[in-house]
């Protein structure tokens, strides 16, 4: 009975915070202000961060740099052949560290908006979403750095021609690097995006599976689209995403027990 008792408060807590939810009209122009506010707090936590992020661009350099470094020849070095590139890609580099290191309270404010218009039950799901969504951003990054740079460029080592003395320039490599963090950050999120997919009724983990197939081939051409031209970056960026995919579906069946039972 206790049980019983409990479990209708439960219910009649969650119907009258949706209620709530649905009644509240708020102006656009409220809305407008309230996602300035946010803007404005989320760019000065990424120019706090930007002054350290700045000073110490040297050390961030070359820590990013050092897979590329590693597997140069001996005495190589890198290059500037642009006459700004000693001050813009340090300027560049600080900006994009201080966002990524800023990407958690980004997301927190993202949350803070959209999180008042989500009925009760959506909240008990967004919460771990957006938790599992900034660490698998962060995981897609370490896993690119720290296992496929290093083959990536080993691999490029070992077929460049020996009359000709690999260098390369900072700018480029900063692009390189970026896009290849962005590819394996975001190739993270498909678990967040599979379950959402179910979450929200335009899939159901049934459907997806039977797709599987062409969901593989799908991967290797994101892949071939996302990474260099050489195999092994492909295969290296298709196969978590397939994996992930895979990790997807099953979670995304929880997501409808958990409905089914409700």
């Amino acid at each position: 009975m206790a049980d019983e008792a409990t479990n209708s408060e439960t219910e009649k807590s969650a119907a009258d915070h949706d209620q709530a939810v649905d009644n509240d009209e708020r102006p656009f122009l409220s809305h407008l202000l309230e996602l300035r506010g946010r803007i404005l707090k989320s760019l000065i936590v990424v120019f706090l961060l930007f002054i350290p992020t700045f000073y110490f661009n040297t050390l961030i350099f070359e820590f990013i740099a050092s897979p590329l470094l590693a597997h140069l020849p001996e005495g190589g070095t890198m290059i500037a052949t642009d006459v700004a590139s000693p001050f813009l890609t340090p300027f560049k580099l600080a900006i994009l560290a201080a966002i990524f290191l800023a990407m958690p309270v980004i997301l927190h404010q993202a949350w803070g908006f959209i999180a008042p218009g989500l009925y009760l039950r959506e909240k008990h799901f967004a919460t771990p979403l957006l938790v599992s969504s900034i660490a698998l951003f962060y995981l897609g990054t370490a896993f690119a750095y720290y296992l496929v740079f290093p083959l990536v460029f080993g691999f490029f080592a070992s077929v460049n021609m020996e009359f000709v003395t690999w260098m390369t320039d900072i700018s480029p490599y900063l692009d390189f690097i970026v896009k290849m963090f962005l590819a394996f950050g975001l190739a993270f999120e498909i678990p967040i995006a599979t379950v959402l997919l179910v979450m929200t009724g335009f899939a159901s983990p049934e459907s997806m599976a039977k797709k599987r197939a062409y969901v593989l081939v799908g991967c290797f051409f994101i892949g071939m689209l996302l990474t260099p031209p050489d195999v092994i970056s492909q295969v290296l960026l298709a196969i978590p995403m397939w994996a992930l995919f895979e990790l997807g579906i099953f979670l995304s069946r929880f997501v409808t027990r958990g409905r089914e039972e409700s």
